[in-house]
């Protein structure tokens, strides 16, 4: 046996752990016939009257913008940590931001409404920048579902 063998198997022993790790996946770029079939996926995956069902479009390190399908309404949210980045893809409605949780629940930040946020009409192509803290809701769809692109960001 060679001098190097029990080098060669030190180095295969050292490097085994990381290459069992999964990699962490990357997803760089979609396109718009991705996007569409997304949409029909989500629409497909949604359970019941789930107001909300979630795709993944992008991802890139700590980084995830996700498909929103959204045909009704959905619970208030709060996200301390993050600033969430939202673009309206398909469909109509309104966010409601700001004001006070009714009843939220602590262990999931979420709550059925929000007393006192300001009302903003969501149209195809419009952005939103919920900042980290405020209360934000879809508080109503018009017909169609409202689709968004979602990219929450630390703060």
């Amino acid at each position: 046996m060679s001098m190097c063998a029990p080098f060669f198997a030190a180095v295969l022993l050292a490097a085994t752990p990381v290459a069992a790790q999964p990699m962490a996946q990357m997803k760089t770029f979609t396109s718009s016939a991705e996007v569409q079939q997304l949409i029909a996926k989500a629409k497909a995956d949604r359970k019941g009257d789930a107001p909300t069902t979630v795709e993944p479009i992008l991802s890139l390190a700590n980084y995830r913008a996700n498909l929103e399908y959204r045909p009704i309404p959905g619970p208030a949210a709060v996200h301390d940590t993050e600033n969430e980045l939202m673009v309206v893809i398909e469909g109509a409605g309104t966010i409601t931001m700001g004001g006070q949780m009714m009843n939220p629940k602590p262990a999931n930040p979420s709550a059925l409404g929000i007393s006192g946020g300001k009302d903003t009409a969501l149209a195809k192509g419009d952005f939103v920048m919920v900042p980290h803290g405020t209360p934000h809701q879809i508080s109503a769809v018009k017909g169609a579902p409202l689709v968004l692109m979602t990219l929450h960001m630390p703060q």
